[in-house]
């Protein structure tokens, strides 16, 4: 389960560059935008957590 959920971090990291949360990122880097680039990578941070969250709940589960 561990490297499932290594698997689901590496995809969500490699949303930066496509047409969601990472595009939002990219286009505020790119125009220096503060408060937007603030507010897409906390999405994706927060994102990240509750999907980490989750497998670390199924893995434990599972262990029971």
């Amino acid at each position: 389960m561990a490297g499932m959920n290594q698997s689901t971090m590496m995809a969500l990291a490699s949303m930066i560059g496509v047409r969601s949360l990472g595009l939002e990122l990219l286009l505020a880097l790119g125009r220096i935008e503060e408060g937007r680039r603030f507010e897409a990578g906390l999405s994706i941070v927060y994102l990240a957590i509750i999907i980490d969250h989750i497998t670390h709940a199924m893995t434990t589960r599972q262990r029971k």
